[in-house]
């Protein structure tokens, strides 16, 4: 997925992104969220800023 640095990506986003991987990969959500903070977030977490940050928390969250 191609994402611009201009805006907060919202729950629904990750929630989305993170099915997305558990199905491509066969994974678990916990190999999809680490999977996703390696990739995704290029290992740092306020990469895309802090709301995006807290709505990857809370949708996987919603995962475990």
């Amino acid at each position: 997925m191609v994402v611009n640095n201009g805006g907060n990506l919202s729950q629904a986003y990750f929630r989305a992104y993170l099915n997305l991987i558990i199905t491509a990969k066969a994974c678990s959500a916990l190999c999809a969220k680490q999977y996703m903070l390696e990739h995704f977030f290029k290992g740092n977490p306020s990469h895309f800023g802090p709301v995006s940050y807290e709505s990857f928390v809370q949708a996987t969250n919603e995962r475990e």
